[in-house]
Formats: structure tokens, sequence, C-alpha cells
């Protein structure tokens, strides 16, 4: 027990140091622990990257063939309640489609136009049958989905909740092992961020042609708390 509570104080009393909240020669005991937490909540809104890829003789042609294509895709967008400032264009190209890669002369044998658009959903419960709608007017690129939350602070502050109250209960045991007892908390920092979304079947949308899960969203929020020792 003396060995660790040697180990403990002799930690603290180094961490001055390196804490540029304390001023120099501050000869005060403190310690700095971190705290984590993590809270679930369901998403309200997706994220679909979909696209039109066409192609062409000329690279006129692959392009007026997809900018027609993406007229329709975004007319029904529209129509399926999808609102125009939900709606970006992320990506656009033309590129050759090169033949005989295994001849001395490749030859361009075509035009390859495509275009992407982001597409958020407010709505979560129409995602599946805004993808179904999307597809069905001449989207043939899906890149991807991804669930969010449109406000997620109030899900946050009780990630930033849970995790000062773990960071006191570590700086509660050191302290205990240490013989020493916590004073006032002298800093406190914090960082919060989501998590990658986990699949939860109760969610799936199964009235949609196309099915699609929610799931839930972790959250998570770190801190870093400094409290001055008291013998």
């Amino acid at each position: 027990m003396r060995a660790l509570s040697a180990l403990v104080l002799s930690t603290a009393l180094a961490l001055p140091l390196a804490a540029p909240a304390m001023a120099e020669g501050d000869t005060s005991r403190f310690i700095t622990v971190t705290g984590t937490g993590t809270t679930q909540a369901a998403p309200d809104m997706a994220t679909l990257m979909i696209g039109v890829t066409t192609q062409g003789a000329t690279a006129a042609e692959a392009l007026a063939a997809n900018s027609k294509a993406t007229e329709a895709v975004i007319a029904r967008l529209t129509a399926s309640g999808v609102a125009a400032r939900d709606m970006q264009t992320s990506n656009l190209s033309i590129n050759p489609n090169w033949t005989g890669y295994d001849s001395a002369t490749p030859t361009i044998s075509g035009y390859v136009a495509s275009n992407m658009l982001t597409i958020r959903i407010r709505a979560l419960d129409t995602t599946g049958a805004v993808l179904d709608a999307a597809v069905a007017d001449g989207a043939n690129t899906l890149n991807g989905m991804t669930f969010g939350l449109a406000d997620p602070e109030p899900a946050l502050n009780e990630a930033r909740r849970d995790a000062v109250e773990d960071a006191r209960a570590k700086a509660e045991l050191l302290a205990a092992a240490a013989g020493v007892k916590l004073g006032p908390v002298l800093s406190i920092s914090d960082s919060a961020s989501p998590m990658d979304p986990m699949p939860m079947y109760r969610d799936a949308v199964a009235a949609s042609p196309v099915p699609v899960v929610g799931g839930e969203l972790d959250l998570s929020a770190s801190v870093q708390v400094t409290y001055e020792l008291a013998d």
C-alpha cells in the first residue's frame, strides 16, 4: 500500500510541469483523470449517396443521357417529399471507356458519365420508399447510407454527464488508494462524437419496398478533469 501511495502521489506532483493551467512554482498536489460516457439514441434522419451512370459514343452523348436521367431522379425525389435543400450534387464526372489494355494500342470505346447526389431524408420511415422511387427513375449507383440525428446535443449532453461521473469515480479510487482526499475541481475539458450505427432489426421499415434498418447510434463523450488533493 505504501508503494502504491508513493507512486500515485509522485505522479500527481509531477503533473504541474505539463499542465499549462498551473502557475509556475505552484506546489499544490493534484490529480488528472479521464472519464468516458456513452449513450444510445435512435436516428431521426438518413443520408444516401445515390447517382446515375450512363454511357455514350461521345462525351456529349454520355452527359446528355446522364443529365436526362438525373433530372428524372431529382423530380421523383422531390415528389417523394425530399426538399431541394436536402439534395446536393457531390460528384460529376465524364471518363473515357478504354478497351484493349492487353494490346499495344488501347482505344477509347465510348464515354461514361456519372452524377452522384447526396440526399438527406428527414422522415426516416420513408427512406426505403425514397430509395425505391429513385432507382425506378434511373438511379443505378448507390454508394452507401448513413444514419444521424438532426440535433445530437441532448444525447451528447447525457454522455457528457456520464463521463464526468466516470472521471469522479476514477479520481476517488486513486485518491483513496493513495491515502488522500479529493479537493475542488481545478480544470475540466471535454470532447464528444457520434459512433457507427448498430443494427437493431426491430426498427426495420417493413412497409417500404426496400427494407431499411435504422438501428441505434452510439454517441460518446470524454472529459479530462483535474482535482486538487487534500490530506
